[in-house]
């Protein structure tokens, strides 16, 4: 064997054992590479139950019956017995006024015959149980016959007015009963009492005239919060929102759902009735002992490998 045998010898097993090493250091940094990564998560379980889609709306507290004070005579308020906010009763006297005849003349007569006992004192009185709302004058002030004194607002004819929009009409049917929540948590229940046949313009909204039974006395204006149902389900299969996800155009909707303890896969899902906090899952069917991935789920994979880290009960 000459020099150059030799040589090529040298060469080629000098390449045989550089690339067994080669594929022995890529085994090993394969054999250190990391895991997938697993994402922490929490998962929830589906539940059955009641679901509604409502719209909100307001209804403003209002008396709809004012009845004005009138004074029946000329002359001067002599005495005042109410104030502004006093709640009077039917037959109650407000006002007497001593007439101007009786202020120029009552002590002439009085003094030619004591056995008259002229005063000329007229006493007005309240028609209605109800609260003073409006007071125009107080004791001492003059007074023209058929001068608004004041103006009593009829406890009666307290109403919730509910402006509709036209096309939620065909739902009030199924909302004769409603609830009213007021700003300090107080929630009031009403009915449907009646509708006044004419529609606002501009805002195309039919005014509704809710009654309510309230033990306490609720200020003219203040606003409350009605909910109308525009659809309803019972016992139906429900998700907590976060657990649902969609495409960027919400023309596709799914769940992560764990396959195992570790492997959550895309599912998608027909959608139902949405509320505030729930969605109603359609399809697919869905048991209790599902485990659906409920915070950590966005950005996942169709299949992803996660880490439950909670579970939602």
């Amino acid at each position: 064997m000459n020099k150059y045998t030799i040589f090529l010898w040298l060469i080629i097993v000098t390449g045989i054992i550089s690339s067994c090493n080669n594929q022995g250091s890529n085994a090993d940094e394969e054999n250190i590479m990391p895991d997938a990564v697993v994402t922490p998560v929490t998962v929830t379980h589906p539940t059955h139950g009641g679901i509604n889609q409502t719209v909100e709306l307001n209804a403003t507290a209002a008396f709809l019956l004012k009845t004005f004070i009138k004074s029946n005579a000329v002359g001067y308020l002599q005495t005042s017995n109410i104030k502004l906010g006093d709640y009077v009763t039917r037959g109650q006297t407000l006002f007497t006024i001593k007439t101007k005849e009786a202020v120029a003349l009552g002590n002439t007569i009085n003094s030619l015959d004591s056995s008259l006992h002229f005063e000329g004192v007229i006493n007005v009185r309240s028609p209605i149980n109800g609260y003073v709302s409006q007071l125009s004058y107080t004791k001492g002030n003059y007074v023209q016959d058929d001068e608004q004194l004041a103006e009593i607002t009829d406890q009666s004819s307290f109403v919730f007015l509910l402006d509709l929009p036209y096309e939620l009409k065909r739902f009030i049917q199924q909302n004769k009963h409603l609830q009213l929540h007021l700003a300090d948590s107080t929630v009031l229940d009403g009915y449907v009492h009646s509708v006044l046949p004419y529609v606002d313009s501009v805002a195309q909204t039919q005014r509704y005239i809710i009654k309510t039974k309230a033990n306490q006395l609720i200020p003219e204006n203040l606003v409350a919060k009605v909910h109308i149902i525009k659809q309803q389900a019972n016992n139906a299969v429900l998700l907590e929102k976060p657990a649902v996800l969609s495409n960027e155009e919400q023309t596709e909707f799914y769940i992560m759902k764990l396959m195992n303890d570790s492997i959550a896969v895309k599912t998608i899902i027909k959608k139902g009735i949405e509320s505030s906090n729930a969605i109603q899952i359609i399809e697919p069917v869905l048991n209790d002992s599902d485990k659906i991935v409920l915070t950590g789920n966005y950005g996942l994979g169709d299949t992803a490998k996660v880490k439950v880290e909670h579970i939602e009960h």
